[in-house]
């Protein structure tokens, strides 16, 4: 099995952006594709892995027949402790091997391409920006005291109806699409670009429930009425026309946990 991608990275840079897709398409299975990832963990089948691809893809298989392979490999027999204990303890758990995979991956590369101190120590510390997977599945990404109140906020002015297609500075609407304001001379331009700035730093640390990363003021997003985490429309495959007739949204993973027993 070819888990290497299209290339060997070579630069930390190659390397950090390597691990990003890996990192995207392992979330994808555990967040966003949880219904078709718990399905393809079959317990009875043999050991399985679950493979992230720097193309932003996922797969579930079984390990590399080679010895040694080509790159380290995931935590072998992922699908044996599936219906052994809770599906939210399961994937954590798959969550925290799979953290454990990139680090090996991205340091494997590192190490053979003779990274020196201070690269290994700028990857790491381009690595460590970022959530770790346990994180993002578990809900457990800290926000600052900010952003907690404009959640709380937002769960006692549930029954206030308000317009679904706003940007995320105003935290009650459960959609954000920006709309720029009317541009009537360069004041109005500048004082718009003070906004967004603002909105960026108070946002900044808003984080895609579904890839992790963090919110942009250009981009749509959506809020689960359920869980109220936040996602990238084009994650949760929701676009904001769509989103005008959504009464309740339901994110994927609260949406698949009531579809299974």
């Amino acid at each position: 099995m070819d888990v290497s991608g299209q290339y060997n990275p070579r630069t930390v840079e190659e390397v950090f952006r390597d691990f990003k897709g890996r990192r995207i398409g392992m979330i994808k299975a555990l967040t966003t594709d949880v219904e078709e990832f718990y399905q393809q963990c079959d317990p009875e089948k043999e050991n399985l892995c679950l493979y992230g691809f720097p193309t932003e893809q996922w797969e579930v298989n079984l390990p590399a027949e080679e010895v040694p392979p080509e790159l380290p490999e995931p935590a072998l027999g992922i699908n044996f402790a599936r219906d052994g204990m809770q599906e939210k303890d399961w994937l954590s758990l798959v969550a925290v091997h799979s953290d454990a995979w990139l680090l090996a991956v991205a340091f494997y590369f590192g190490a053979r391409f003779g990274f020196e101190k201070n690269d290994r120590k700028r990857l790491f510390s381009m690595i460590n920006d970022l959530p770790t997977i346990f994180e993002t599945v578990s809900g457990a990404v800290k926000k600052p005291v900010k952003e907690k109140t404009a959640v709380s906020n937002h769960s006692s002015s549930k029954p206030k109806p308000s317009p679904k297609v706003q940007r995320v500075a105003e935290p009650q609407p459960k959609f954000t699409k920006p709309q720029p304001a009317p541009k009537d001379d360069d004041d109005d331009d500048e004082e718009e670009e003070g906004s967004l700035d603002e909105e960026e730093d108070e946002h900044g640390d808003t984080l895609c429930g579904a890839c992790g990363e963090n919110y942009a003021s250009d981009e749509f997003w959506i809020c689960c009425d359920v869980c109220e985490k936040w996602f990238h429309g084009k994650c949760v495959k929701i676009t904001p026309a769509r989103a005008e007739h959504i009464k309740q949204y339901k994110c994927p993973a609260c949406s698949n946990k009531r579809s299974r027993p």
